[in-house]
Formats: C-alpha cells, sequence, structure tokens
C-alpha cells in the first residue's frame, strides 16, 4: 500500500447528533505521529464548530485506544534534531486537549483498549470514560524519561487526588479497568459484547439533550477548578443567564407546565 492509498488516520462518523472520531492506526496501536496529531486536531476542530454535532465520541480502531507518541517517529526525529520534537506539545498537543475539554458539547472517551500517556491523558480530559472491559491506563511518560502532558498533570490529581496521582505518575503502570473504576478513572466499565452498544446508547442520550446546558456546565467546573469561590460564583451567574435565554429552557419550562416530556434542539 502506498502512502498516498494508505487509510487516514483518524475518521469521523457522524449520525443522529453523534460524531464518534475514530484514530484509525490499529497496527501503530494508534500512536501519534504527526499525521494522526495534525488530523485528529482538525477533525476536533471541525466537530467542535458543526452545530449538528451535539455529542463527540473518542475512540480507537482495534486493540488499543491510544498509546500516546508514535516512539518510532520520535527517534527518527531525535536523531534529525528536528524542531518539531519541542513544537508538538504547544502545536498538537495542547489545543487538541483544550478542544476535548472545553468544547460546546459533551465528549465521551470510549476507551477500547490501552490508553497510554497523551492517549490517557486525552480520556482523562472527556467528560465520561467508558471502558472496555480489556482496557486500561498506562501514565508512561518517566519511562522514556520525560515529563506529563497534555494535561495529565491537570487532570489526574482531580480524577484521583494528589497523592495517587504523583504515585501513577512516578511510578508508571498499567491501571486495569475494575481498578480504574475504583478510583474514578473510568465512569463505566462494559464487557466486550456490549461495549458498543453502550457507548452508541449514552452518546445518544446526550445529543437528544440541552446542548448549550451541557457545554455550560462543561466551562463553568473547568472554570472552577482555578478560580475563587466569588469568581466561580460569578461566572455561574452569567451562565446562568445564557442558557435561561435558550430555546431549550424555554421548552423545557413549556414541557413542565404540560406535564410533558421535554424535545431539545441543541439551541
Amino acid at each position: 500500500m502506498t502512502e498516498s492509498s494508505a487509510p487516514a488516520p483518524v475518521v469521523i462518523e457522524q449520525s443522529d447528533g453523534v460524531a464518534v472520531v475514530r484514530l484509525n492506526r490499529p497496527d501503530a496501536m494508534n500512536s501519534l505521529n504527526l499525521a494522526t496529531k495534525e488530523a485528529l486536531l482538525a477533525g476536533l476542530q471541525e466537530v467542535a464548530e458543526d452545530d449538528a454535532v451535539r455529542c463527540v465520541v473518542l475512540t480507537g480502531t482495534g486493540r488499543a485506544f491510544c498509546v500516546g507518541q508514535d516512539l518510532k517517529e520520535h527517534v527518527g526525529l531525535l536523531a534529525e534534531g528536528a524542531d518539531a520534537l519541542f513544537t508538538t506539545v504547544p502545536e498538537h498537543y495542547n489545543p487538541i486537549v483544550t478542544l476535548l475539554s472545553t468544547m460546546d458539547k459533551p465528549v465521551i472517551a470510549a476507551v477500547n483498549g490501552v490508553a497510554a500517556g497523551a492517549g490517557a491523558a486525552f480520556a482523562f480530559a472527556a467528560d465520561l470514560r467508558i471502558l472496555h472491559e480489556s482496557a486500561g491506563f498506562n501514565l508512561a511518560f518517566t519511562g522514556i524519561a520525560l515529563s506529563s502532558d497534555s494535561g495529565s498533570s491537570f487532570w489526574l490529581p482531580r480524577l484521583v487526588g494528589v497523592a495517587k496521582a504523583k504515585e501513577l505518575l512516578l511510578l508508571p503502570r498499567t491501571v486495569k479497568a475494575d481498578e480504574a473504576l475504583s478510583l474514578g478513572l473510568a465512569t463505566q466499565v462494559v464487557s466486550g459484547d456490549e461495549f458498543d452498544a453502550t457507548v452508541r446508547e449514552l452518546a445518544t442520550r446526550l445529543a437528544a439533550g440541552p446542548t448549550k446546558a451541557y457545554g455550560a456546565i462543561r466551562r463553568a467546573v473547568e472554570f472552577s477548578a482555578t478560580h475563587t469561590l466569588a469568581e466561580s460564583l460569578a461566572h455561574e451567574g452569567d451562565l446562568m443567564n445564557l442558557t435561561g435565554g435558550t430555546r431549550d429552557h424555554k421548552a423545557a419550562v413549556d414541557a413542565f407546565l404540560a406535564k410533558e416530556q421535554p424535545v431539545f434542539e441543541g439551541r
């Protein structure tokens, strides 16, 4: 297979308000070479800006979710002394994580297999993490003598506490699905034959919900992590005013008065 005819490293499947963004390098365990990072960033920008998309699912093809940086490419860049070694974090990893954590719609990480390094951090940036029973997380950064990136130092302490976060970062190991659930790294662990259906059901439910309210809650939680109570209360007030003016809020109030189930448009 020639390079031009090789499968796209990231594919997007969209239906019923759900966009599935799928890392598509199964033979490389969905590791992140330059082409994949660029495609993932572009794909996330696309679905973030598309009002028809009301829920995003990030997942991988094959037996891995994403094992982080493509070390084969990394070795070559080291040998060349390439600038890409030092620019990829601000140019790729940081904006990818920012989109995953702040786009104006909910994001599910469907962790179909191992998630390591930046791959684990991408999952942590999502709102909900549904794990296949064979999946696991590995904060593998120090294994190759690197610091953490992709927001792992931000999300991990908030998910598991500072002490456990330091343990997992300083002494990397694979945290299997059941332990991930007990630590709070997983929202749900699902058996193999139920995994796809469970993810789809949850994504469809979120896609039918009040999208603007979901987006506002995402921003409120992110803001409050680094601001005072007074600042967070003021920010919540701004977001309440914003969502109070949406069509979905009016529809919900009208449905409540009529004792009916609301139908949300995401507006």
